[in-house]
């Protein structure tokens, strides 16, 4: 037997880190060693051989002879195979982890012996060990949960309970923890699961982690903020998961919120009598704004219970006729039945008493700032006696919008203008900071300084003059991009005239204008042959038609299309020509996503959106769709030998590359 094992050694002290053999018999010992074990512990093969004990077991770490022993001992019971894991102590003194597999077989002469091999996992366990520290020590949340429809977390830290606020479960009680596992939309607020799914449908298909920001729904009830990554990898089984790593940044989220809110409050106090911020999170309401002498003055900044501050006001100031009706409609906002997508911010009109102890008609109205926060402002609207006044005054908008601004339904900005014509803007709603060409990201910096109105319009598609002459005259009227519906809308901006004192706060305002004049692109023409110039200036011509893009980078993202031959070009790279000097992040990725949609809505309207194709967030030209000249010269045929001059794609400086490899063949 000993030349059988002898044999085997030579093969196995090349693939495991120790072989031995027991004798399970009572008194159980070793009857064999292989020298690389010993190589292992730093000993003699004579230190582990005894016939009446096991010398091995001393080699254990005295905290695992109890786990050791019962393992051995298990093993000593029938024919089977046993794995374990524990310490040894080297005669040096150092610990190393060891796997034991050992499988027990009786012999011919009906004694059970256990062959033995040990594997060193010490690394193993060190990285395990460096990794349960991270874990415990980093401030990110881990997860890892499953590729389905519905996705089950396999995998959550401790860092991540504790950002979903998790309770210990007790006996006899909901364990909120293993419900959520087995759902991880529990995690995500309603109105964010839609999104949260197609962020997950992306991460999928892309094959490469992606950040992003988004609220979770804690166990309580009450909103976090995270920003994070999620990315696709394969488990240990084999299968495909989704992993991500994410950060509490809801203080932080919640300061720059409470610095916007505080800029729009700045902004509405000059319209409205009164504004009362609504949280229904925590079922609260306080009055954040008022008249000196109005009896909410003394609760200002209180928060105080929405149905008890509710019910008083409506007793103590609301007319008995109207009290039902007003007491509808905030039951209607608190059970989130007031705002409906792409609808006008619900309003109402009561009478109230005034701080003067006279009964007035007031106008309120909801402002949602968040899917927790709204506020609710109201004003005492002008007498009836004086309508020929309100007339006259909605006939000259520019002297004094406050009433137009009351009422509106698209976006409000306002602007702090200097006498030197510097622009500081006090806040904008989303859709008009886009108007501007800026993401909500970008233009927070803006409200903190002056800047030059030529710098501030340069993102945006309209001319610097077109804004100087709204300034000047005081209204305007442009062609906007609503990102949101994917539509083009046509409105209206008007700005309050400047004061005497050339320094004062200024409003400009976007409304809606129905666009009665025809519109002759959406008499699409019956030839819709699509040509493409780009020697020279780069052009498109639909039939004999050109397209007139009403966005820069759009037709500049199509001649990189058009440059790459039919290649597919992905996010970065178009970002890396469009941007030349910008990184790509989430602020140019954001802005190259809108440029790709307008250009997608303005193929759209000339009925030849089948000449771009979009696989995955990459997209190219399909050249089979389109006649160019780039692609007629380059085909070889003698027809279209001639027709370059020596210019190409002269709008964009990217194109050198090319025009270089045209040059070249030209010679």
């Amino acid at each position: 037997m000993n030349n059988k094992l002898k044999n085997m050694e030579e093969i196995l002290s090349h693939q495991v880190s120790g072989f031995h053999q027991y004798v399970l018999d009572t008194p159980i010992h070793l009857n064999y060693v292989s020298n690389n074990l010993c190589e292992m512990l730093g000993i003699r093969k004579e230190d582990l051989l005894d016939d009446s004990r096991d010398l091995y077991a001393q080699m254990v770490h005295p905290a695992d002879r109890e786990k050791y022993s019962e393992f051995i001992n298990n093993i000593a019971l029938k024919e089977q195979t046993l794995t374990d894991e524990y310490r040894l102590i080297k005669k040096d003194g150092t610990i190393i982890y060891v796997r034991d597999t050992i499988t027990s077989k009786k012999l011919k002469d009906g004694s059970l012996v256990g062959n033995s091999v040990l594997t060193d996992i010490t690394d193993i366990r060190n990285e395990n060990d460096n990794l349960q520290f991270l874990n415990e020590t980093i401030p990110c949340g881990f997860l890892s949960y499953t590729c389905e429809k519905q996705p089950k977390v396999t995998y959550i830290n401790s860092k991540m309970i504790e950002f979903m606020r998790f309770p210990e479960a007790k006996d006899g009680e909901l364990d909120y923890l293993e419900m959520y596992k087995s759902n991880i939309f529990l995690m995500i607020p309603m109105e964010e699961r839609r999104r949260f799914s197609k962020y997950l449908n992306r991460v999928y298909s892309a094959e490469t982690p992606i950040a992003g920001e988004m609220t979770i729904l804690r166990c309580d009830g009450t909103r976090a903020h995270i920003f994070g990554w999620v990315t696709k990898s394969i488990n240990e089984q084999g299968e495909e998961e989704f992993q991500s790593v994410c950060m509490d940044i809801t203080e932080r989220y919640k300061a720059k919120k409470d610095n916007e809110n505080k800029r729009y409050l700045k902004a509405l106090t000059d319209v409205y009598d009164k504004i009362f911020e609504f949280n229904l999170d925590t079922n609260t309401v306080k009055c954040l704004h008022c008249e000196e002498e109005s009896f909410f003055k003394k609760f200002e900044n209180l928060a105080m219970q929405i149905d008890d501050a509710l019910e008083k006001w409506l007793v103590s100031f609301i007319s008995p006729e109207n009290q039902n009706n007003v007491r509808s409609f905030f039951k209607d906002f608190y059970q989130k039945r007031l705002y409906k997508k792409d609808d006008k911010p619900p309003q109402i009109i009561y009478d109230s008493l005034s701080s003067d102890g006279s009964i007035n008609q007031y106008m309120g109205i909801f402002i949602k700032i968040d899917e927790s926060v709204s506020f609710y402002c109201c004003r005492k609207m002008q007498d009836t006696s004086s309508t020929e006044d309100l007339k006259a005054e909605n006939d000259n908008l520019k002297e004094d919008i406050r009433d137009l601004v009351m009422r509106f339904s698209d976006g409000i900005a306002a602007f702090e203008i200097s006498p030197e014509g510097m622009v500081k803007p006090l806040y904008a709603s989303e859709n008009v900071s886009e108007f501007f060409g800026y993401t909500q990201e970008e233009w927070i910096p803006l409200t903190e300084r002056y800047t030059p109105l030529e710098n501030f319009v340069a993102y945006s598609e309209a001319s610097y003059e077109d804004y100087a002459e709204l300034l000047r005259t005081g209204e305007a009227e442009f062609t906007y991009f609503d990102y949101k519906t994917e539509k083009e809308r046509k409105i209206k901006a008007i700005c309050s005239q400047k004061e005497p004192s050339g320094s004062s706060t200024r409003y400009v305002m976007l409304y809606d204008v129905e666009d009665t004049e025809p519109n002759d692109k959406q008499r699409l023409p019956e030839n819709r042959a699509v040509f493409i110039r780009t020697f020279g200036y780069f052009d498109v011509f639909v039939g004999d038609k050109p397209i007139a893009f009403r966005n820069k980078k759009s037709k500049e993202l199509l001649a990189f299309l058009v440059d790459r031959k039919g290649g597919f070009v992905t996010s970065e790279e178009a970002i890396s020509f469009l941007w030349e000097d910008e990184p790509a992040n989430t602020v140019t990725f954001s802005r190259y996503r809108k440029v790709a949609l307008r250009l997608k809505n303005t193929l759209e309207e000339y009925g030849i959106p089948d000449v771009i194709e979009t696989v995955d967030g990459k997209r190219r030209i399909v050249m089979e769709k389109v006649q160019c000249d780039l692609y007629d010269y380059l085909s070889g045929k003698e027809e279209y030998s001639q027709s370059f001059k020596g210019s190409y794609l002269t709008n964009y400086s990217w194109g050198e590359t090319t025009l270089g490899e045209l040059m070249n063949n030209w010679e």
